[in-house]
């Protein structure tokens, strides 16, 4: 009964994508006067976030029983997150020196983006990150990694406390799914918060011509991210079918909603109840799956670190800089780093762009040339995201336990 549900739900929301974008490409900017009803499925969402990643943190650590597993779990989940980023990078470079996208770009107006205001960020203030003075404060601000930190030492600490610690953990695990129970009333009502999503971006953006005219004028630019994005998710389907010895089709019928969602949302955060849920209905470890994905969610952002790599060397070939093979190592290394560490700092994705742009020497300016399709791009690497952290989950589900069954 479950799977007809999970399929109804697929096939609606593939029809509010649609209709969503036929209406966008229509009608235009009317479109923007059912943006309401998207930021309402998306703050709905949002909503459960907090509850859901202390819960699903705190039971999937306490679930191992012995605190030394996580350090196999943990190890495996950085793991497996640094070398997808890596790949990640690495693909973005080799499609951004295939397709020369900034290649004879006028660089017009564009360049007169002002300065982003950041200050600049060092490896101490990743580290820093990691900890909040007030752990509810974290929570209102949505600063999900220093949360995750305190839910795993609070778990840890569970662990130790033989009975008095089995109340608290029984309360976390009835949170989690009375969370989850409250996702499936809320999913509900998703195609029409995508449909009003995909319709009021499309929208605001001018309507359909409006948006082929920014597209054509980056095109190049577009089809380096996307063919990049495209051969990443081929390399963890590989990953999928090799390491956690998974039917592809079948992972990807299972996420079909959640990745729907995410291009949607364009955010893995809000996408995180989906995605649970999915990989939950794909039989992927529960205790790997209460602990890889909500970490995935936060520090693993393998299509934007691709997207920043070709964005980078695009910036570069439009102002006409060639960047040596060591800079462009320099960029692989930096943009790998700082994707993974940058997270839990605000404006996580222009933070790392700021990086890996002062990293080789090039313009912050040059980020104005790419801001007309950044809302769309930004939803295709979302999904990317949303799908490595799945992929993750099966990964470390199918590892870690082999570690723990005998202590």
């Amino acid at each position: 009964m479950q799977g007809k549900s999970e399929q109804r739900l697929l096939i609606a929301m593939l029809i509010a994508i649609v209709a969503g974008g036929l209406s966008g490409f229509i009608w235009g900017e009317s479109m923007i006067a059912v943006a309401w009803l998207g930021q309402l499925f998306l703050t709905a969402l949002k909503m459960l976030i907090v509850p859901l990643v202390a819960a699903s943190i705190i039971t999937g650590v306490a679930g191992l029983g012995d605190v030394r597993k996580l350090g196999r779990m943990g190890g495996l989940s950085i793991g497996y997150y640094a070398c997808t980023t890596l790949i990640a990078v690495s693909i973005g470079l080799l499609m951004a020196n295939i397709w020369q996208p900034g290649v004879g770009v006028d660089l017009g107006a564009g360049t007169a983006a002002p300065k982003p205001a950041i200050a600049d960020i060092g490896i101490t203030d990743l580290v820093l990150s990691l900890v909040h003075p007030n752990i509810i404060d974290a929570a209102a601000h949505m600063k999900l990694l220093p949360i995750i930190i305190f839910c795993i030492l609070l778990a840890a600490a569970l662990t130790t406390l033989g009975d008095k610690g089995r109340p608290v953990i029984a309360f976390f695990d009835g949170l989690n799914e009375a969370m989850m129970k409250i996702v499936g009333w809320i999913m509900i009502f998703a195609p029409i918060g995508v449909f009003a999503l995909i319709a009021s971006k499309l929208g605001a953006a001018g309507g359909g011509e409006a948006f082929f005219a920014q597209l054509a004028g980056l095109a190049k630019y577009a089809l380096a991210v996307i063919s990049g994005l495209l051969t990443h998710a081929v390399v963890l389907c590989a990953l999928l079918m090799l390491l956690a010895r998974r039917s592809v089709a079948a992972y990807l019928t299972h996420m079909g909603t959640a990745l729907m969602t995410a291009f949607s949302t364009a955010s893995s955060s809000a996408t995180l109840p989906l995605t649970l849920d999915g990989v939950k209905a794909a039989g992927v470890d529960e205790k790997s799956r209460r602990f890889v994905l909500p970490l995935g969610a936060t520090i693993n952002m393998d299509g934007t670190a691709l997207y920043e790599a070709v964005a980078v060397l695009f910036i570069a070939q439009a102002y006409g800089i060639d960047l040596s093979f060591g800079q462009q190592m320099l960029v692989l290394v930096t943009a790998t780093m700082a994707a993974i560490g940058a997270a839990g700092i605000p404006e996580a994705g222009l933070v790392t762009m700021v990086i890996v742009l002062e990293a080789v020497g090039l313009p912050l300016e040059g980020i104005g040339l790419i801001l007309a399709i950044d809302w769309f791009l930004d939803r295709c690497r979302t999904t990317i995201n949303v799908f490595g952290d799945s992929v993750g989950a099966a990964i470390v589900g199918k590892m870690a336990p082999q570690s723990g069954h005998s202590g």
